[in-house]
Order: C-alpha cells, then sequence, then structure tokens
C-alpha cells in the first residue's frame, strides 16, 4: 500500500462521512471524487464497505436514545411501533437491493449518471420548502406504519448513484407529513438496518477478492468516515431545523455541474 493511496483512502472516508446524512449523495461523491482521483477498488468494495464507519458513529450519537428503546420494547407500545416502523421501511430497499446488486454496481455506479442526479436532486431540494404540506407530526417515533413503508418505497431510489439515501428518505417523509426534524431522525435511523445490511452482503459477494491492502484502505476510509461522521450527525438536525435544505441542494447542483464539466473536458 503506497502512501498516496492512503492518502487517497483518508480523503474518500472523510468525504463518506461528511455526506452520509446529509441529503447529497455520499456514493454519488465517493465514485465522483475516486474517478478524478484514479481511486479504483476491487469490485467498488470501498464506496460499500467504508460506510461501516459513519454506522458506527450514528450509532454512538444515538446510542442513549437506542439503548432506551431496546428497554421500552416489552412496555412501550411506541417503541414496538417505532422499531416495526423502521424494519418495514428497510424491507424494499433489502429485497431490491439483493436482487438489483450486481446491476446497479455494473451499470449505475457512472460518474456520468452521479453527476446528472446531483443536478436532478438538487433542483428537487429547491422545491422540496415551498411544495411540502404542513407537517403533521414532528416526532420520528409517530411515523405512522403506511408513511414509513411508502419512505422505504422511496429509498430505494436512492440505489442510483447520486439520488442520496438521506435526501430520498427526507423528503419522501416530509411530503407525507414529517417536520423536518422528524424526516431527518426517521432517515438516521432507517440508515442503521439498511447500511449494515448493504456492507454485510458486499461482504459477503467481494470478501474473496479482497487483499491484505485492500482491506488497510478499507479500514482506514473506515476510522475517517467514522470521525467526520460524529460531527455531521450532531449538527445536521439543528442545520436544517434553522436553515432547511437550499445549502444543500445549490452544493449538489454545482458539484453535479462541475463534474460534467471535468468528465467532458479530461476524457
Amino acid at each position: 500500500m503506497s502512501l498516496t493511496d492512503a492518502l487517497k483512502a483518508l480523503l474518500l472516508g472523510g468525504i463518506e462521512g461528511l455526506t452520509e446524512f446529509l441529503p447529497v449523495s455520499s456514493t454519488g461523491h465517493l465514485l465522483l471524487v475516486g474517478h478524478f482521483l484514479g481511486f479504483e477498488s476491487k469490485g467498488k468494495t470501498f464506496e460499500v464497505l467504508v460506510q461501516l464507519g459513519a454506522i458506527l458513529a450514528i450509532l454512538l450519537v444515538y446510542a442513549r436514545k437506542i439503548i432506551s428503546i431496546i428497554l421500552g420494547l416489552k412496555d412501550d407500545p411506541k417503541a414496538r411501533h417505532f422499531v416495526f416502523a423502521v424494519l418495514l421501511a428497510f424491507l424494499p430497499a433489502a429485497l431490491i437491493g439483493a436482487f438489483a446488486h450486481s446491476f446497479i454496481k455494473s451499470v449505475l455506479f457512472n460518474p456520468l449518471i452521479v453527476c446528472t442526479m446531483l443536478i436532478a436532486g438538487g433542483l428537487v431540494l429547491l422545491a422540496v420548502e415551498d411544495l411540502a404540506p404542513q407537517a403533521r407530526y414532528d416526532d420520528a417515533m409517530d411515523m405512522p406504519l403506511k408513511t414509513a413503508l411508502l419512505v422505504g418505497l422511496f429509498q430505494c431510489v436512492a440505489m442510483v448513484p447520486g439520488v442520496s439515501r438521506s435526501g430520498a428518505t427526507i423528503v419522501s417523509a416530509m411530503f407525507l407529513g414529517a417536520s423536518k426534524r422528524a424526516a431527518a431522525e426517521f432517515s438516521f435511523f432507517l440508515a442503521m438496518p439498511t447500511m449494515a445490511g448493504a456492507f454485510a452482503y458486499d461482504l459477503f459477494k467481494n470478501y474473496k477478492l479482497l487483499e491484505f491492502n485492500d482491506v488497510a484502505l478499507i479500514v482506514i476510509g473506515f476510522v475517517a468516515a467514522f470521525v467526520s461522521g460524529l460531527f455531521v450527525v450532531r449538527g445536521f438536525l439543528q442545520f436544517v431545523s434553522r436553515h432547511g435544505f437550499s445549502f444543500f441542494a445549490w452544493w449538489r447542483i454545482i458539484v453535479g455541474t462541475l463534474g460534467l464539466a471535468g468528465l467532458f473536458l479530461l476524457r
């Protein structure tokens, strides 16, 4: 493993943690930056497995609430409802992801698709705050099961890199009656089984391809994703509650446009 590769893994891991929980598409950013850096991982495993760092970051931040929910499963109907809602929302991605795994990584992991989806998603985010209906609930634990399932179906759209898993789930939850804060928090909790499932499935499919250097780069990226993810998870809810999504919308449009320009100028 060269120092250059290690630095690239560190940078990409940091980008993963910074973008995973924002509506800007972490996978899209990893694929785009990796493309221009000349970073290639076997079977595109780095881009998926490095998400473990972001998973652990959100588990740490929400550890107290997670423990409270687990302890309340026996006697608290609200805790049972919330856990079932998250698992129900996770189900569509689990089924579609398992069947479409090879197609997604071989066809859709494409910088041109990423740039297009970044711009399109940015335009959607700009429209969200004006079009979303009045929020009916401000607590993620109150999300109805039907709404949770619909959010889970929208999450599947984010299997196209550049769409953004968090963006798809937050926007759909808001249109289905959640406040900005409730939508973002439900997206955080839905990320836990979704990203853990993607990690486990991709590792199962590709572990034979991995050599020591590949594992070392993934570990470096994991640590960087964990550290940077901690900062984002702690501050994101407050930010969107106060400022909305326009910053992230314009970020997507600018990155997507610069990416398209780079692809055409440097080909």
